[in-house]
């Protein structure tokens, strides 16, 4: 985990959020091929996972799609923001529904109205899915639509964003929520899901405002290692692979 007389050498280990790891991963890849005697484990498992990993030291970093909590900081851990994303929505790419109001997405997650065909759409169940407790994604959806854990209505209940992606792009009446630029990615690549849009009480549409930090974390100073791995990850050096991450990019 130092630097030897070669240069950077050993392994950093990085766990957390599904959202932050792909590019975490393409970023580590990147660095490998500078510092070859450097080995870059990305791990998933949950924003909630990388901040318990980077506290305990389990990780040299941990992943977080969601802003710290304030005792979060008061227990030492500091953010090192690496870009930024948008929470979106999704629906099959056969559904005929293409926005909703916020007031619509709110009733679909209570339970309250469980046929498309209330929503305009054809005659057919809402399935609805929801993420695990422990995904920022979850965090950050509740707290933009002021839903409480338990009274959303979820018939299935999904980890990262890749499985919720496959749960919709399988089922033409499932409803769910992920990183927008994963999703995005992935309907380049083919995937049978289409992002929604956010229908305004004037009736026009646009982006649901669901934006989110992507960050690094460490307990207090990193090491020279993970330091010299946070500020590649933050540099021009990989602004391609955030934009191509379909992600925004940060200054440093």
């Amino acid at each position: 985990r130092a630097s030897g007389e070669g240069g950077l050498a050993g392994r950093l280990v990085l766990t957390g959020s599904s959202t932050v790891a792909p590019l975490a991963g393409e970023i580590g890849r990147r660095f490998e091929r500078l510092h070859p005697e450097v080995r870059v484990d990305v791990q998933t498992g949950g924003s909630s996972r990388g901040i318990a990993d980077a506290l305990s030291g389990v990780a040299d970093v941990g992943m977080a799609s969601r802003a710290l909590t304030e005792a979060e900081r008061a227990r030492g851990l500091i953010a090192h923001p690496i870009a930024s994303d948008v929470v979106g929505l999704i629906v099959h790419a056969d559904n005929p529904v293409r926005a909703l109001s916020d007031e619509q997405v709110v009733a679909i997650y209570r339970g309250e109205v469980d046929d498309w065909e209330e929503l305009g759409g054809r005659p057919g169940p809402i399935v609805v899915v929801n993420k695990a407790e422990g995904r920022a994604t979850l965090e950050v959806f509740r707290e933009h639509f002021g839903l409480a854990l338990d009274e959303i209505a979820a018939d299935v209940i999904a980890g990262e964003n890749q499985q919720a992606i496959k749960t919709v792009a399988g089922n033409v009446g499932a409803i769910g929520y992920v990183s927008a630029g994963e999703a995005a990615r992935e309907v380049e690549e083919g995937a049978s899901i289409g992002l929604l849009s956010r229908r305004t009480p004037s009736g026009a549409t646009e982006r649901f405002p669901i934006e989110r930090p992507l960050l690094l974390v460490t307990p207090g100073a990193p090491d020279d290692l993970a330091r010299a791995w946070i500020e590649f990850a933050r540099s021009p050096a990989v602004r391609d692979l955030v934009e191509e991450a379909r992600l925004v990019p940060v200054d440093s």
